[in-house]
C-alpha cells in the first residue's frame, strides 16, 4: 500500500495559564499537524510543537523539513515496509527531530490503521499509565497554591519546576511541602538551571531535610556532562538526564559513562516512536529505567508518547500532562484523575 500524500498544517492553541520553566515562558503553542494519506484513502496523523530552547526548531523549520526532504522521501513508499520508511525519515536530513517525530507518529498511525491495530498493540503492550502534574516556576506563593490544587485534584506525584533561582528554590520546596500530604511524591526539574556545585549543595540540603524527592531531572546544562556526572556522584538522590539525551548514541554514552541514573525520553528530542523504543531498550539492557515525557505539545503527539509508554516495560515513569494545559484542542487522551487513557 503506497503513501500517496503528506499534508501539513499549523494551528495555534492557547494555554489556560502560562507554562514557566528555567528556560522559557509559554502562553500558546504552534502545533504542526501532519497527515499521511495512503492510496486507498487510509490516513494517519502526527504532530510536533517547536521548542527553540531545547531542539532548536521553529514552526517554520518544522514545516520546511516536512514539506521538503521528509515529504520527498516518503511519497510513493510502501507503508507495509514501515521500518524502511521510518529509516528514510531519520536519514533524509540532519537534526530536525521534532519534524521527524511528527512524520514518524503519522506513519505509525497510518500503518496501524491499515493493519487494524492500535499503535500500542503493534508495539507490543498495553499497560496502564498515569501522569504526574507539573507545577511551573513562579513565586513561592503561587507555586504553593498550584501544588495544593494539584493534590486536591487527585494527583499523588508532582513535578516541581525549579532552577531559575537557587535561594527561591529552597523557599519554594519548603512552602509546597507545608501544604501537601506527606504521602505526596515530588520530582524536581531544574531544566539545566543550576551549576554543578550549587546543585549538589541544594540536593544535599533537601536530602538532609528528608524531602520526598523521587529524582532530580537535568540539574545542569545539557552540554556539561562532567558537571552532570559530578552531581550524580555527590548526591544520593537519583539523577535523570533529559536535555542531555536526544539520540540512542547519547543514551549509550550517558549510561555507560555513569552520568545519570535515569533517562527521560521525549519523542520531539529523539525523532519519534521508533527511536524512543530503541532508547528504552538500550537503557533496559543496562538496568537504567526511563520516563516518557513531552514538551508543551498537543494530545496528538502526547498520545503517541503514551502508546510508547504503554508498550515498553522499561518506561516506568510518566509525565504526560501537557494537553491539560491547553485551552482548546481535539483530544486523543482521556484523563481520569492521574490515570491516562488513549482514545
Amino acid at each position: 500500500m503506497l503513501i500517496k500524500e503528506l499534508l501539513v498544517r499549523t494551528e495555534i492553541i492557547p494555554l489556560t495559564k502560562p507554562f514557566k520553566t528555567a528556560l522559557r515562558v509559554v502562553e500558546q503553542i504552534e502545533n504542526v499537524v501532519v497527515e499521511v494519506v495512503l492510496e486507498d484513502g487510509t490516513t494517519g496523523i502526527g504532530a510536533a510543537a517547536p521548542t527553540f530552547v531545547i531542539t532548536g526548531e521553529s514552526r517554520e523549520s518544522i514545516e520546511a523539513a516536512l514539506v521538503g526532504p521528509i515529504r520527498n522521501n516518503v511519497i510513493g513508499k510502501d507503508i507495509t515496509q514501515l521500518n524502511d520508511v521510518l529509516k528514510t525519515v531519520q536519514e533524509c536530513c540532519v537534526g530536525n527531530t521534532s519534524a521527524k517525530a511528527a512524520a514518524d507518529i503519522a506513519l505509525h498511525n497510518a500503518y496501524c490503521h491499515h493493519v487494524g491495530l492500535s499503535v500500542s498493540s503493534y508495539l507490543g503492550g498495553q499497560k496502564k499509565i498515569s501522569t504526574c502534574m507539573t507545577v511551573s516556576v513562579d513565586t513561592v506563593e503561587k507555586m504553593q497554591e498550584e501544588a495544593k490544587k494539584a493534590v486536591e485534584a487527585g494527583y499523588s506525584v508532582l513535578k516541581i519546576k525549579v532552577g531559575d533561582n537557587a535561594e527561591l528554590d529552597v523557599k519554594r520546596m519548603a512552602a509546597i511541602l507545608s501544604v501537601v500530604p506527606k504521602t505526596i511524591t515530588l520530582r524536581l526539574d531544574a531544566n539545566q538551571g543550576w551549576k554543578p556545585k550549587e546543585a549538589v549543595k541544594l540536593i544535599r540540603r533537601f536530602e538532609e531535610l528528608e524531602y520526598p524527592i523521587e529524582f532530580i531531572e537535568q540539574p545542569v546544562k545539557a552540554w556539561d556532562l562532567d558537571g552532570l556526572k559530578y552531581v550524580r556522584d555527590h548526591v544520593s538522590t537519583p539523577i535523570m538526564g533529559d536535555e542531555s539525551v536526544f539520540s540512542t548514541k547519547d543514551a549509550v554514552k550517558l549510561i555507560e559513562g555513569g552520568y545519570v541514573d535515569l533517562i527521560n525520553i521525549k519523542l520531539m528530542k529523539c525523532g519519534g516512536i521508533a527511536e524512543a523504543m530503541k532508547i528504552a531498550s538500550i537503557a533496559e539492557s543496562k538496568g537504567v529505567a526511563c520516563m516518557i515525557g513531552s514538551m508543551m505539545e498537543s494530545s496528538i503527539s502526547v498520545a503517541a508518547a503514551a502508546q510508547v509508554a504503554a508498550a515498553h516495560p522499561n518506561i516506568r515513569y510518566f509525565d504526560l500532562d501537557a494537553p491539560l494545559w491547553l485551552a482548546v484542542e481535539p483530544t486523543h487522551l482521556k484523563y481520569v484523575g492521574e490515570m491516562v487513557e488513549i482514545i
